[in-house]
């Protein structure tokens, strides 16, 4: 398996506050715009970044055309990923369907000692247009401390909507107004860009970890 590695930029000692497992999203592979902005934004805020590719998406490197899968299909190439990268326990996510895979494994993981939280950033609650298909059984459930980072008006569940799923208090959201599912806001309604959520969005995780590490 296949890793980038992104080491932390701002600590003089070379030290990560915590290294993440990032998956990428159902279209976009792990060295794609937004996952290589995502990276850096988290590595100058002290984490250490590992993203991998679920087969499918490597696939498509050597011209084959395969389609996403389903998430819950994708659950055993993400704990292989976290067994080949080891180390000490970690915290893992990724960007919308990574997320959500990572979701799927955490407790397991949690609950193994291998992990110290989740880290989504785009939660696909449901598809695009059809708010009916929740996939939020399992965040009901969910033990492992998590932090996810949405827009405000991410398509994917805006916050009027997630606002009345009834999540437990492992989980944590951190809200981005007028937000997409890009975390991308429109500047001329928020005041933001892109690259200040970005920043905003690394500082939490940076101290979401910081506190889970102590």
């Amino acid at each position: 398996m296949q890793f980038l590695i992104d080491d932390p930029e701002t600590n003089g000692d070379g030290q990560a506050v915590a290294t993440i497992l990032l998956a990428h999203g159902a279209g976009g592979p792990m060295d794609s715009p937004a996952m290589d902005a995502l990276a850096r934004a988290l590595s100058v805020h002290g984490l250490r970044v590992a993203r991998f590719e679920f087969g499918y998406m490597a696939a498509r490197r050597s011209g084959q055309r395969k389609p996403p899968p389903r998430a819950e299909t994708l659950v055993p190439e993400y704990l292989e990923a976290v067994e080949a990268l080891g180390g000490e326990p970690l915290f893992i996510g990724g960007k919308s369907m990574g997320g959500r895979v990572a979701s799927l494994v955490a407790d397991d993981l949690f609950r193994a000692g291998r992990i110290r939280g989740l880290i989504c950033f785009g939660y696909p609650f449901h598809p695009p247009a059809q708010p009916q298909k929740l996939r939020t059984g399992h965040l009901k459930r969910l033990e492992t401390p998590a932090l996810i980072c949405q827009g405000t008006r991410d398509p994917f569940g805006g916050r009027g909507e997630v606002e009345t799923y009834g999540l437990p208090g492992s989980v944590e959201i951190l809200w981005l107004e007028d937000g997409d599912h890009d975390l991308k806001p429109r500047k001329k309604v928020s005041g933001f860009s892109v690259a200040d959520y970005l920043r905003t969005v690394a500082g939490a995780a940076a101290a979401f970890a910081a506190r889970l590490r102590r």
